[in-house]
């Protein structure tokens, strides 16, 4: 007779303290104590052979009623579990509300304070008002035991908010900063000839831009009696060095000459119509992703014995694409600093991935200092074209190198294709032992054309063993 788990412990306190030897010797039942006579007893341990012995009738019925204890059990779990989750869900949704207010005001706030037209004191007095805002934002709250704890959406928009508020801070602090200094500029009449001043100007130009150079600021610290070690001067770099004897037209050349003209052709070449801005900035943050975050030292973590899976880079790759292209498309109005909210989530030792997966840089053996290097390194010089050549130019160069590394990825326009192809063939496949997401055909290619991991890590790990998708 099997004795489930959950009866065991039902059945050790149903028995005697103190037994017969009759119990013992398997002539009378253990619990009832009424003999075997022709009845097969059953062993209740420690071995087969020795020990107490129970009766079928017994034991059918101390496993019934722990089976009862059992559902009733969980019953009260399932309902403790409903009852917690229909309090929390309110609660998260308050903060979440609360974060996703503040972090628009912050918004607002840097926008105003870049734009002139809004006075440098009311600027001021807007940052104390965001502040104030931002420090009434409570802690987010503790979610019950029964809901999952690692909501990564109350820390997403915890980050975005601390995004905002830093970008807030340095608009209003760079506009103030100015401010003060244009007030302090002496009158200069003499310069409106050349500044081509309309009638009635003061006499007292604006500056916008003011450029000190490295060690200016070691230097003004000490004036308030405050020494810091100056860092050692960098040797310079094969380019500079080439650069020193050079007129300053040369010193300008672009870092990717030729790319507004070169580009669009090679684009072409692979489907791609470089003046299709929407299809231009999803080309372009695929190659992003591929070349600051799949390529490299990811390999390396990925062959770790305790590396990511297939599906789970497959996930996470499609997660940072569009992260990618949100950067990119604010980069346009916002300037290059945009893309740090993606090297931010990128380069996250700590942030569990994409598509139901608990696997974090943090937990895999290998080093990811270098990883982490190399992905700043690949997104600063995209940062450098924009600010050099343009952010058109910086995505052509990325979308350049997305149809040689990853022409049919996810977001480019050989992906529609790629779907198609796999489907063919996952039709045709034996999926018994394939992850139960896969079992709606229909539901699998409407995922995979839209958003790959919802169908979850496991599921495209599945799909990439298979080959499917090349």
């Amino acid at each position: 007779m099997h004795i489930p788990d959950y009866a065991r412990a039902m059945i050790r306190s149903a028995l005697p303290t103190v037994p017969t030897s009759r119990q013992l010797g398997a002539l009378d039942c253990c619990l009832c104590n009424k003999p075997f006579g022709d009845r097969l007893p059953v062993p209740l341990g420690p071995t087969p052979e020795s020990g107490l012995f129970g009766c079928h009738p017994c034991l059918t019925r101390l496993v019934a009623r722990a089976r009862r204890a059992r559902d009733a059990a969980l019953a009260q779990d399932a309902a403790r579990a409903q009852a917690e989750s229909a309090g929390w869900l309110p609660v998260r949704e308050r903060h979440l509300a609360r974060l996703d207010s503040v972090r628009q005001a912050a918004e607002a706030v840097a926008g105003l304070a870049r734009d002139g037209d809004t006075e440098p004191l009311r600027v001021a007095w807007l940052l104390v008002s965001l502040e104030s805002a931002c420090a009434w934002v409570p802690d987010a709250p503790e979610p019950p035991a029964s809901v999952d704890r690692k909501d990564s959406e109350l820390r997403n928009e915890a980050f975005r908010l601390d995004l905002a508020m830093i970008t807030a801070r340095e608009a209003v602090a760079e506009r103030l900063a100015y401010h003060l200094i244009n007030e302090a500029q002496p009158e200069e009449p003499e310069m409106c000839e050349e500044f081509e001043c309309p009638e009635g100007c003061s006499g007292r130009h604006d500056s916008s831009h003011i450029d000190c150079g490295p060690e200016a600021v070691f230097e003004d610290l000490a004036e308030h009696g405050i020494t810091v070690e100056q860092p050692e001067p960098e040797p310079l770099s094969p380019r500079l060095a080439a650069l020193l004897g050079k007129s300053e037209a040369e010193e300008k050349r672009s870092l990717l000459p030729g790319i507004e003209e070169q580009a669009p052709v090679a684009l072409a070449h692979f489907g791609i119509d470089a003046d299709d801005t929407d299809v231009l900035v999803s080309a372009a943050a695929v190659g992003l992703v591929a070349d600051a975050w799949r390529e490299g030292p990811l390999d390396e973590i990925h062959t770790a014995d305790d590396g990511p899976s297939d599906g789970e880079i497959f996930a996470q790759s499609v997660d940072l694409y569009r992260r990618a292209r949100t950067a990119l498309v604010a980069a346009r109005e916002d300037g290059p600093e945009a893309l740090l909210a993606f090297v931010a989530v990128a380069s996250d030792v700590d942030l569990p991935w994409a598509g139901g997966s608990g696997f974090a840089l943090r937990t895999v053996s290998e080093s990811v200092a270098e990883f982490v290097q190399h992905v700043d390194d690949r997104v600063w010089f995209t940062a450098e074209v924009m600010r050099e050549q343009g952010w058109r130019a910086a995505l052509l160069h990325r979308a350049t190198s997305a149809t040689f590394k990853a022409p049919t990825h996810f977001g480019m326009p050989g992906w529609p294709s790629a779907v198609a192809s796999a489907m063919e063939h996952l039709a045709v496949l034996d999926r018994s032992g394939a992850p139960e997401a896969l079992t709606d055909l229909a539901a699998v290619e409407a995922a995979l054309l839209e958003a790959p991991d919802q169908l979850g890590a496991d599921a495209l790990d599945w799909i990439s063993h298979q080959a499917l998708l090349g």
